[in-house]
């Protein structure tokens, strides 16, 4: 379950706010949640590299690969690769899971995700087959040889600049692609209050009077991190209304964790 955007934020402004420590605006808030958010995401691959260099164990629940590979399920994708020409593929530009479009920088709006890492790529539309990815050095000489040449039984592909080619070039079709998208940014959208000129959360409303006009977007990661995604915005209040106690509290308590 993924973490309720206006919960984090109402407990970081009653820690705040408790002993009369100062203010976070909701701009800062959605800025320090967005980047809280994105690091802990960051670090489900470092902590998947760590745990693939260890023996693990087998019981249900406590195994830490699966763990992680769980809280990153919310970001898998699968997208259709479209043929340029010349062997050349575009990268996918919709998930097909949820029919979402797809772009490839760090400003997509509301109803976009952003690409992040290339997974599996396949070819074929009855007996998908898996391509393989190679360096540059291997892709342009593999087919000097009858031996290694590729074909539609054993293709390989090369990726750079967004783009994927792909030998043979008999394959023109039926390629798709896994990936990871980058999480949505978090928003914690309001209206004001004419009377008391109070901020109003406002969980899905979007349009005239909200601020802003696309609605809040709550935390994509899941309910485990809701300690850890408070402390950290904490540890960014501190720096936001200059405090170096709530800095020091917050980094100590993540210390303890």
């Amino acid at each position: 379950m993924a973490i309720n955007v206006n919960t984090v934020y109402t407990t970081v402004l009653s820690i705040l706010n408790k002993e009369q420590r100062g203010y976070l605006t909701p701009y800062e808030f959605n800025q320090a949640a967005t980047q809280v958010q994105l690091d802990i995401f960051e670090n489900y691959f470092k902590d998947l590299d760590k745990q693939l260099r260890i023996p693990q164990n087998e019981f249900d629940y406590s195994n830490p690969i699966e763990n992680i590979d769980d809280e990153l399920s919310t970001f898998k994708c699968l997208g259709e690769c479209t043929y340029q020409s010349s062997l050349r593929f575009t990268t996918p530009t919709v998930d097909l899971l949820t029919n979402t479009a797809v772009v490839y920088d760090d400003a997509p709006t509301s109803n976009q995700f952003a690409f992040y890492r290339l997974g599996t790529v396949t070819s074929g539309s009855t007996k998908p087959v898996e391509i393989e990815r190679l360096q540059r050095d291997y892709f342009y000489n593999i087919d000097r040889s009858d031996l290694t040449a590729p074909s539609a039984n054993y293709p390989v592909y090369l990726y750079e600049n967004k783009e994927l080619t792909i030998k043979p070039s008999t394959i023109t079709a039926n390629v798709e692609a896994s990936f990871i998208r980058k999480p949505r940014n978090v928003v914690w959208a309001y209206s004001v209050n004419a009377a008391l000129g109070n901020y109003v959360y406002q969980p899905s409303s979007t349009g005239a009077g909200v601020i802003p006009t696309t609605g809040s977007v709550d935390f994509e990661i899941s309910s485990n991190y809701q300690t850890e995604v408070i402390l950290e915005i904490l540890k960014y209040a501190g720096v936001v209304i200059r405090d170096p106690q709530i800095v020091q509290a917050a980094a100590q308590e993540l210390a303890d964790k």
